[in-house]
């Protein structure tokens, strides 16, 4: 007996159907088992002891003959026979026991789903492990195993190679059909469906994805998960005072835009969360022109939007009691005779002025704009913004660190401790008001740029000046986790899809 989770194509991924199956491991018709193996675990001695003893003791040979030995990641392929009715048997590695996390666990599920691409397995069942808390595991292999779906080669017409993968069956001594594993179940897989999108959003070319683009990809998530949706144009954003972000769009040809979604639950409390994402969807620089190598990964400058869309989507599904409100700041950033110019001055909508030192710190002056709108028009009080904001952050933390900035101290706790669990690593950096002197202007309230010492807390302090005091705030800055520089057996090269699940259970742990 199994039971269904409705099937949902992912963007940037297969179409995954997940069940629960009730009935043993040996009756399940699949094309694949995957079993997760502990390092240097003895299976006839475990909880894989009734797998091993299915298979005539298969795995504990292989085990023997280190054809395995457990380490993390690793993979040994076990041909069944008529033992089972998988044909084969995956064994992946876990890595050692008292190492072993849902960061981990995911990791694990998404490499097992990706051993199979191009190859012709559509049902995979996943054994889950009787010694680990199942809701839990049951979660994490959801989302690591839809993880794994995901395909970056959309554009690609030649010698692509993806999963085919469309039915998990989740099977084990712990697994039935309790609301508590039917819960974890459709949280699992709502959240990598998110990710997944957001991922796909971010891997899209800016000739596919322009502001004008990003409006329709709101409108369709709005219409279909239920969402109140609001997009501002140029004409409303000017009678609002936005001159940082129409500032920074004066140099495109593409039309900006501001896109405000909301959810509202049934019984909102006073709480208000506003997830505020940077949308630049191609960052040339501007005037301030970048180097030319590289730059077309700048198509990435809009994670933050793609980020805060695919996390209120989730939540339009997981229906948190806090009201949620996620505001895109959607441009681009080019060169022309119409471009904002060093030494221009901004006023934005906070009625604060800017001087542009740099027309390549465009970021924090689209959002200062986004966070004086959430907080004025919207009633934020809680607030975390996403960006892809500083290359210093890359420089301080590399590609396994969010930097982190922010006040009070407990709602910055709050979210660097869901990341955390998320599997999400996150830093806090320092907010010093020493700092504030570098972005002290002699014409303006303040300047845009602080030069290279300190740059992304600098940044952040700029960000600070457009939050109230009594709001909540937190500032991620993504620069070096957005995008995965190479692949791993776990992950392709490409969009990590990061801070996505932050963020949902942010909104989900303040319920």
């Amino acid at each position: 007996m199994q039971t269904e989770q409705r099937t949902q194509q992912h963007a940037g991924g297969s179409r995954v159907q997940v069940n629960l199956a009730v009935q043993p491991f040996q009756d399940v018709d699949a094309d694949a088992l995957v079993v997760p193996l502990f390092q240097d675990e003895k299976p006839a001695n475990s909880p894989l002891a009734k797998v091993d003893a299915a298979l005539n003791g298969a795995l504990s040979r292989a085990v023997d003959f280190r054809e395995i030995t457990g380490k993390r990641y690793q993979t040994a392929i076990l041909y069944t026979d008529i033992r089972i009715k998988a044909p084969l048997v995956v064994v992946v590695g876990v890595g050692k026991k008292e190492e072993y996390s849902p960061e981990y666990a995911r990791h694990v599920a998404s490499s097992a789903i990706r051993h199979f691409q191009g190859r012709p397995a559509s049902r995979v069942a996943y054994y889950v492990r009787s010694d680990r808390p199942a809701p839990a595991e049951v979660r994490t292999a959801v989302e690591g195993a839809i993880y794994g779906t995901y395909d970056p080669n959309e554009y690609k017409t030649q010698e692509r190679e993806t999963v085919q993968v469309g039915e998990l069956i989740l099977v084990g001594e712990g697994v039935s059909n309790s609301p508590e594993l039917q819960q974890a179940v459709t949280v699992g897989r709502i959240t990598a469906e998110a990710t997944n999108f957001a991922r796909q959003l971010v891997n899209e070319p800016a000739n596919k994805l322009t502001p004008s683009d990003m409006v329709e990809r709101a409108r369709a998530t709005a219409q279909e998960y239920g969402l109140e949706i609001e997009v501002l144009d140029r004409i409303r954003m000017t009678e609002l005072g936005m001159g940082g972000l129409l500032g920074v769009a004066q140099g495109s040809d593409k039309p900006p835009y501001f896109i405000i979604l909301r959810y509202r639950p049934a019984q909102p409390g006073n709480a208000t969360l506003a997830l505020v994402g940077k949308g630049i969807t191609f960052d040339s620089g501007g005037i301030s022109i970048k180097p030319a190598e590289n730059m077309e990964q700048m198509k990435t400058d809009m994670t933050g939007s793609a980020s805060c869309l695919a996390a209120i989507r989730a939540l339009a599904q997981l229906k948190p009691s806090v009201s949620v409100v996620a505001a895109l700041a959607m441009t681009e950033n080019m060169p022309s005779g119409h471009a904002m110019r060093p030494g221009d001055v901004l006023t934005t909508m906070s009625g604060k002025t800017i001087e542009v030192v740099n027309t390549d710190a465009e970021g924090r002056l689209i959002l200062s704009d986004a966070l004086a709108y959430v907080q004025q028009k919207e009633g934020a009080t809680h607030v975390v913004d996403v960006a892809t904001l500083t290359g210093a952050c890359v420089v301080a933390l590399g590609h396994t660190a969010t930097g982190v900035m922010g006040a009070p101290q407990d709602w910055v706790d709050f979210v660097v401790n869901t990341g955390r669990e998320c599997g999400e690593k996150m830093w806090q950096l320092p907010l010093y008001e020493e700092y504030e002197e570098q972005i002290s202007s002699k014409i303006a309230d303040v300047k845009n740029g602080g030069g290279r010492p300190a740059g992304t807390i600098t940044a952040a302090l700029f960000l600070k000046k457009f939050v109230q005091e009594s709001t909540h705030w937190a500032h991620l800055d993504i620069a070096g986790t957005a995008w995965a520089e190479t692949g791993t057996r776990y992950r392709p090269e490409g969009p990590t899809g990061i801070p996505v699940h932050t963020l949902i259970d942010v909104a989900m742990r303040m319920t």
